[in-house]
Order: structure tokens, then C-alpha cells, then sequence
């Protein structure tokens, strides 16, 4: 077995890479820009660059590199082929192969959000456990499940979108796929301010809230505060991601739900929002559900995608 691992996390604006030993433990890591044009062509090359450059500057044995995890914002099926990514303007490409080519390593990938979970299953919040489902609330509402160890991504990749189920019907406004009614209309950043939005509308309660200055964080320090409107709006938040939250268990069964995002910043006060209302709709087998906070913030994919490598090797 080989001593070292790069993980690899593709954003669309940043790439963070990370080396690691075997054990886990990060001993550099570091970012670079994403170059997305020419339908993303620069992409793979420009991290096999830099990780070659990173091998012959710390005079790594390269039979020590076990390989490249790489994880990637778009769907990516169990032969490590990304069958698009719009914001990388990529179509299909095969990135195990292309990796392979470039750098004579062996190289997985997996979507983002999958390899964020299996990341902090790993190393951040939800270490102990080996079932459980991550959910990132940031501008959308992303997620990635984890079974007995193992991603569970679909035939196709696209498994772990919570983002997109449908929650509500009465949604009049569509969300950013197309359909209305999503998850993510809600239970986001974006959600809570459009939320807030609606809320200030019609409103007859003091309230500390303006339109003009609005943030998800600004609704929950002003709940915080005890804001009439604002704990309203919190509540109705809370109300649908535990309602989509509940959805969830019944069909994955999970020991654990990790939240992570720029939204779980407001703290452990969101379990007692979302609480209630996975209570209620949620299978009698699955309410001893635990929640928990993510630990790793934006390491959490390089964990993931140098986990990726480690599970094949084992």
C-alpha cells in the first residue's frame, strides 16, 4: 500500500487540492483557478500540472502516490465518467481516464456533494457513524448519502439532489431546475431571504428586517433576538427541511444527518426548528435520527475525494 493521496475538490471558480497520507492527515493543500473556458478543456490538464509539480517539489516517490479522488459539480456515474457539468462547461467526460493519461496515476471521482459527505463521515461530524445523509445549505440546498461506508450515488450519478423534491405544491415562483416547489426554494440561503421577502410583504409586526439589507444571516441573528418576523420565518423554514428531511429517512434510513453551508453557521438552533416537523412526518423507525453539525467547512470535498482512493484500495 502506498503512503500518499490527492484529494481533489472542483469548484467553479477555485480547484482545492490536497495531499494526504494514508492515515488521513493533510500535509499540504492548496487551490488553483478553475479555467472554464473552451468548454472547460483546462480543467484536468491544469491539476495534473499542479500535482506533478507538487510530487517533484516534495521528491515524493511516485510508487507512493496511491492516486488522485477527485470531485467534481455535476453527475458522475460509478466508472468515473461526469456526464455534464454546467458550471465547469463540460459535456461527458471521462475524468479517470483523462487523469490516468495525464499523470500515469490512478485516479476515482464522484460528485461534489457525495464526496463532501463521505469527507465528513470520514474526519468531520459524522465520524462513528456509517450511514448517514449531508446536507449543505448554502446559495442551494445539496446533499450527498452515505450507506454502510459506501456513496450511494444512482445509476447515473445524480443521486443525493435533496435539493430538488418537490416539498410544497402551492409554489407559484420557479426554482433554478425548472420545477417549483423544490427543497431548496426554502431551506437555502437564497430560500430564507426569499422567505423573509415574502414575510415583509404583508407584515404588521415590529421587525428589524428591511428588504434592502436582507441575508439569511441577518433573519437568523434577528431570531436570535427573539424578531417576531423573523422567528416566522425561521419556523416556516424549519418546517419544510424537516418535512424534506423526513422524506429522506424513509427511504434511506440514516443514523445521522449532517448539516453543513453558510446557513448551519447559525448554530445548533436549527435542530430545534427542523426537529418538530421531521417528528411528524417521519417513519416511527426512523426517529431516532440524530443531527449534527459539519465539522470540515470547505475541506470537507479533499477529505471525500482522497477517501475515494483509500476505499478502492482497500
Amino acid at each position: 500500500m502506498g503512503k500518499y493521496v490527492f484529494g481533489v475538490d472542483v469548484g467553479g471558480t477555485t480547484v482545492k487540492i490536497g495531499l494526504f497520507n494514508k492515515d488521513g492527515n493533510v500535509l499540504e493543500k492548496w487551490e488553483i483557478p478553475t479555467r472554464t473556458e473552451d468548454k472547460g478543456a483546462h480543467v484536468l490538464p491544469d491539476i495534473a500540472e499542479s500535482i506533478q509539480n507538487k510530487i517533484a517539489e516534495k521528491q515524493l516517490d511516485r510508487a507512493e502516490v496511491m492516486g488522485i479522488g477527485i470531485g467534481v459539480p455535476g453527475p458522475v456515474d460509478s466508472a468515473s465518467v461526469c456526464h455534464g457539468a454546467v458550471n465547469l462547461g463540460w459535456d461527458d467526460v471521462n475524468i479517470a481516464k483523462e487523469l490516468y493519461e495525464l499523470t500515469g496515476l490512478s485516479s476515482v471521482a464522484a460528485n461534489d456533494a457525495n464526496v463532501a459527505a463521505l469527507g465528513e463521515m470520514w474526519k468531520g461530524g459524522g465520524q462513528g457513524y456509517s450511514s448517514l445523509v449531508a446536507v449543505t445549505l448554502g446559495t442551494g440546498v445539496g446533499g450527498g448519502i452515505v450507506v454502510e461506508g459506501k456513496l450511494l450515488a444512482g445509476y447515473s450519478g445524480s443521486g443525493g439532489e435533496i435539493g430538488h423534491m418537490h416539498v410544497l405544491d402551492e409554489e407559484e415562483e420557479a426554482c433554478g431546475c425548472g420545477n417549483f416547489g423544490c427543497l431548496e426554494q426554502y431551506s437555502s440561503a437564497t430560500g430564507v431571504v426569499t422567505l423573509a421577502k415574502r414575510a415583509l410583504k404583508n407584515n404588521t409586526k415590529p421587525t428589524v428586517l428591511k428588504e434592502s439589507e436582507l441575508t439569511a444571516k441577518a433573519v437568523f441573528d434577528a431570531a436570535k433576538d427573539g424578531d417576531e418576523l423573523a422567528l416566522e420565518v425561521v419556523k416556516k423554514f424549519g418546517e419544510v427541511l424537516g418535512k424534506g428531511l423526513a422524506l429522506i429517512a424513509c427511504v434511506v434510513n440514516p443514523e445521522v444527518f449532517v448539516i453543513g453551508g453558510g446557513v448551519s453557521k447559525a448554530g445548533p438552533m436549527l435542530f430545534d426548528y427542523i426537529r418538530p416537523s421531521f417528528e411528524k412526518y417521519v417513519f416511527p423507525g426512523s426517529l431516532g435520527t440524530k443531527f449534527t453539525l459539519a465539522t470540515l467547512g470547505n475541506d470537507a470535498g479533499i477529505f471525500g475525494a482522497a477517501k475515494l482512493i483509500l476505499d478502492q484500495a482497500d
